[in-house]
């Protein structure tokens, strides 16, 4: 099978590797009908996080399951299902809690399972995936009326941006009457624009300096767009706010300036919901949140507990995040999808195996 494979900073190659097997009777073998390059698979690519190679790259993707293990129930060969970025097994204490992202079993794409067999990457023409029964979505709906209605893009964004973007507005506390900033222009920040529509705030500020992803925010629910940065930015907020500050902010960049930006974007009381993978050393000021009364929460997006709640919408229509896939590849050009994203000439792009 064809494969993405990282073999050194800005060198990820499609490579032919053997077909997934079943290894144990909780894992399913899918067929992938769409993956994707996230914002994360950035790092790696920029040689910004460390990490060993060459191995398989991706961890979002939609596909149609091949085989069941004796143990897996929850989905059967046919089924159309949407995989989180986190696999995990449903029973432990966060998995019961709703936060699978922190199960104690939590296996991620491209790396060992806890049984020691090698996981693929979600950017492939094949996965095995483990811990199955919990981590398998099934949409409900064939694979052939999906791709006729044009639901698979919106489907992906759930196995990670979308419920990301979620994520950063329901830690935040969104809801009916508020105003929301939302720091970051990439397709989780787009997605959160959506997510706090969704959840009802009254005014969506987004923070963008690109013309092309400023306008998708706009369409995708945001009444304003902020070209500024740090205090400048902080002021032209308070300007367009009339002096005031956001209620709320979802920090979807991960930097220490991103943390800043969300954090001076919301007046004392306000609330930071921040889903950005953290790079840059230390970036919640204790002595801030304690002189302003700030709440942060957030973290890692426990996506398979996202995704029921937001199903019914993308079905429906009501809500679009597969808008922020604004270039589609096959997976065997997945070199130059990694350096559209990289140099900016794309937002996020779709994988075809």
């Amino acid at each position: 099978m064809l494969s993405a494979m990282i073999h050194a900073a800005r060198d990820v190659r499609a490579e032919n590797r053997p077909d997934p097997v079943l290894r144990t009777e909780h894992d399913a073998v899918l067929r992938v009908v769409a993956a994707c390059v996230c914002g994360s698979d950035l790092w790696p690519y920029r040689g910004v996080a460390k990490t060993r190679e060459p191995h398989p790259i991706g961890h979002e993707l939609v596909g149609v399951v091949e085989e069941v293990g004796a143990a897996v129930t929850s989905a059967a060969p046919g089924d159309f299902v949407v995989v989180p970025f986190s696999l995990s097994c449903g029973e432990c204490q966060s998995c019961r809690a709703g936060f699978p992202s922190a199960c104690d079993r939590v296996t991620g794409f491209g790396s060992t399972d806890r049984d020691g067999h090698p996981v693929d990457g979600a950017q492939s023409e094949r996965v095995r995936i483990p811990l199955a029964q919990h981590s398998l979505f099934p949409v409900g709906r064939s694979e052939a009326e999906l791709e006729e209605a044009g639901l698979v893009p919106h489907l992906l964004t759930l196995a990670d941006v979308m419920s990301t973007g979620h994520h950063a507005a329901v830690s935040a506390g969104v809801g009916p009457g508020d105003t929301v900033a939302v720091v970051g222009d990439g397709a989780v920040g787009l997605c959160g624009v959506v997510a706090a529509r969704r959840l009802g705030a009254e005014r969506v500020v987004a923070f963008s300096r690109h013309p092309d992803r400023a306008a998708l925010a706009r369409e995708l629910g945001a009444d304003d767009v902020i070209a500024e940065r740090g205090d400048e930015g902080v002021a032209a907020l308070r300007d367009l706010l009339g002096g005031d500050l956001a209620d709320a902010a979802l920090e979807c960049v991960g930097t220490e300036q991103s943390m800043e930006q969300a954090l001076g974007s919301v007046r004392g009381g306000g609330r930071v919901g921040f889903v950005g993978v953290p790079h840059g050393g230390s970036q919640v000021p204790i002595r801030t949140l304690f002189g302003r009364n700030i709440t942060v929460g957030g973290g890692m997006a426990p996506a398979r507990a996202h995704m029921a709640d937001l199903l019914d919408d993308v079905l429906s229509g009501a809500i679009t995040p597969g808008r922020v896939f604004d270039v589609e590849m096959p997976l065997a050009d997945v070199a130059e999808a990694y350096a559209a994203m990289d140099e900016r000439r794309a937002t996020k792009v779709l994988l075809r195996p």
